[in-house]
Order: structure tokens, then sequence, then C-alpha cells
């Protein structure tokens, strides 16, 4: 086995491994998905550096969650990784801000989704132990580990479904807004309900275009971990003819984890954020594997360096967002994966 991604879907009791023999599929876009089969590893932004991977299911088993650390045969690749690269100080970060601040007059854009990375190192921990005690801490989320040439070693906790199909009806959401779990009732801000309500829509009518009978709940809070979000969820059918490779070209990025307007936004970002995002705020998950196929973003991750491990995390940023609120948030975002590795 020469790449590998194990997965548990939420409040799952069992884990699903991948394998492929030789070195996964490249693909350049997304739409190359039509008709295919296997583990998806996307980035946020598809490119020699970081390729759209197909792992081929060679080998697909099930495990006991209680059993991973046991699997000690699987391959670890530490991927194409700028050691040399120093994540953004408290200071880089208010210059960073106050650029995609004045974006918002400056070009017209409405929202913007600020990234930033940080290193932890931590000797002596596996990466089968990591992701067990993921399954552990956050029952609510999807978990994956990957590993391949093109990518390197990932771990994933997220709680935001892109795309998944139950039967002949498939099902996204939006997912923004956030806040630290307490045990009160949460009152949320302007800034978090409009957030919100900018991906909703972006959502509707992205899948209009694919579908006739959208189906939009209304918004509600949902936990992940120490943290609170807000929520809408999508129901719909796919007309006759509607290849799943182009409505993930449509959907993703969607504005939670980008901007809007989507173009101009992802454009914005990549010329101005710090870190190169690489597989965080993409997304991954099976394809027709089994019959089964469920994309999540690639939210609360960590890319695994031997004895280093960079952290990810993002937030939306609108014309009334406070810089302290925005590097408070990322901060606790980044707790989901650097609890892991605590000393």
């Amino acid at each position: 086995m020469d790449a590998f991604a194990i997965y548990r879907f939420p409040h799952a009791d069992h884990c699903t491994l991948v394998g492929q023999n030789g070195v996964p599929l490249s693909l350049p876009e997304l739409k190359e998905l039509n008709r295919e089969c296997g583990f998806v590893i996307a980035p946020f932004t598809p490119g020699d550096t970081s390729p759209i991977i197909l792992l081929r299911p060679d080998v697909v088993k099930n495990y006991a969650c209680r059993e991973v650390e046991e699997l000690t045969f699987l391959p670890f690749h530490p991927g194409n990784v700028n050691l040399a690269f120093e994540p953004a100080s408290r200071e880089a970060y208010h210059d960073i801000f106050s650029r995609f601040h004045r974006a918002f007059s400056a070009t017209g854009i409405q929202k913007l989704v600020l990234a930033r990375c940080a290193d932890v190192s931590h000797d002596g921990v596996s990466m089968m132990k990591l992701f067990a005690l993921a399954c552990e801490r956050y029952p609510e989320a999807f978990v994956t580990l990957f590993s391949a040439p093109q990518c390197g070693t990932w771990l994933i906790a997220t709680p935001e479904v892109l795309l998944d199909r139950a039967g002949d009806k498939w099902h996204t959401m939006a997912l923004a807004g956030t806040m630290p779990y307490t045990d009160s009732k949460p009152s949320w801000s302007d800034k978090n309900v409009q957030e919100q309500a900018f991906v909703a829509h972006y959502i509707k009518d992205c899948l209009e275009h694919y579908s006739d009978d959208v189906s939009m709940g209304s918004p509600y809070t949902t936990q992940s971990g120490k943290l609170v979000h807000l929520r809408t969820d999508f129901s719909f059918s796919l007309r006759d003819g509607v290849s799943v490779g182009h409505l993930l070209e449509d959907l993703h990025p969607t504005p939670a984890v980008c901007g809007l307007p989507k173009r101009e936004a992802h454009r914005f970002i990549i010329d101005n954020e710090s870190c190169e995002r690489s597989y965080y705020s993409g997304f991954s998950g099976p394809l027709d594997i089994n019959g089964e196929t469920a994309m999540y973003v690639s939210l609360r991750c960590m890319l695994i360096m031997g004895d280093r491990y960079r952290l990810y995390a993002g937030g939306g940023i609108l014309p009334q967002s406070e810089e302290k609120m925005e590097w408070d948030e990322t901060a606790a975002k980044m707790q989901s994966m650097s609890s892991l590795i605590a000393k």
C-alpha cells in the first residue's frame, strides 16, 4: 500500500480504510471526477504543488474505532513542505487583517475569509494515535487521516458537509458564524447572522442550477467540540444528466471558506493571504465507494510533518469585523487540533 485514507463518519462506531497500491491519480479540475470512484482529496486551489488527488480503492476495509491505533503498517508521507516558512505573528496578522478590511471599500467585495497557520512541535505521537484521539474527542465530526506522496499527511476533524447522498437525495449545508460553546443559549451578533445568510443564499443559488426541488431549512445553532456555529441544511435531487464533478466545481469553494463575490474574493485571497492554504479549506471524502458519496470541507485540520505539526484556521471578514475577535476565533478553532498533541 503506497497511499491511504482512513475516515469515520459522525457518530459512527467504525472507521473505513481506503488504500491504493502505486501513486494516486492527480487531476487538474474537479469536473474530472465525473464517473470516477475512490477517495477524493481536494485543495483550496488546485495547482502543481496541491493537485486534486483520487485514491483508487484497491483496499477497502472497516475497523472498529478502538482498533485503529494498531494499524502501524500504513505509509507516512511528509509532503512538499517549506519548513523554513514562518507563520504570521500577531503583529503581521494586524497588517494582513487591515489589508483585507480595506478591500471592502476598494473592491466592492462583500465578504472575505482570512486564514492563518501556526506550527507546533511535539515528539512521539503517532499519526494513528492522533486519529484515534480525534475520533474519541469529536464524535459529531467527520474525522479523516490521509497520506499520499502529492499532499503529505493530514488529519481533519470537520463539522461541515460539502455534499453527500442518501438514496436519490443529496444534502449540503451552509455553516458560518462561530462562538465558544457555553451552557447558555447563544446570542448571535449581526455580523455572524449576516455572514451565515451570505453563505446560505450562495449555496441555494448554486444548487438551483442543478436541481428543481431545492429544500432550504431555517438557520439553527449546532455544536462542534467547544465551538458553536450557525447552520442551514439543504436537500435536493439532481436533474437527469447532471454530473457530480460539475456540481462540486461550482460549490467549491463556498463563501464559508472564501468570500463573495466568489471569483473576486478567491483572487484576492490568493494574492494577499500570508499562508498557502494547500489542502486546508479544500474538501475530502469517499466518492462512490461501495455506493457511498460524502464530501466534507477540510476544516479543523493539521499537516503532520513528523515531530512538527502545522495547524490551520480561518474566519469570515465583513466590514463590521473586529481584528481581535477574528484572531481569537482562529485561535479557538486551532484548539481542536492542538489539544490532540498537547504535552
